[in-house]
């Protein structure tokens, strides 16, 4: 699972909540400047974790529902998932060191 998979509103709850692996949300918008910076380091992560760790991206405008189920108020925004429970969360531009810092600190 070495890519960052795009899903929906109603994909959410199957890609997310219903999944033995871990799972980083990753919500964005393509008017948002800083989630144009934040994109990358998603992707590397995705590459690098691999199979330990799965990597989803939802677009907010268009899915309102999964952004108001986790809270987001801003983008671009992260949560951590692992067997339904909130491990984690960050909303507004981090770079990939503080990701993956974020990461150590929940999935070792």
């Amino acid at each position: 699972m070495s890519s960052v998979l795009e899903i929906t509103d109603p994909q959410f709850d199957t890609e997310v909540f219903e999944t033995n692996t871990p799972v980083l949300v990753y919500f964005w918008a393509s008017w948002c400047g800083p989630c144009r910076l934040v994109s990358p380091s998603i992707k590397k992560i995705a590459d690098s974790y691999g199979d330990s760790l799965k990597v989803v991206k939802l677009e907010v405008d268009p899915n309102p529902d999964a952004r108001t189920k986790c809270k987001v108020e801003g983008v671009p925004a992260l949560r951590l998932f692992k067997d339904k429970q909130l491990l984690a969360e960050h909303e507004g531009a981090i770079t990939r060191q503080q990701l993956e810092e974020m990461l150590k600190q929940h999935l070792n």
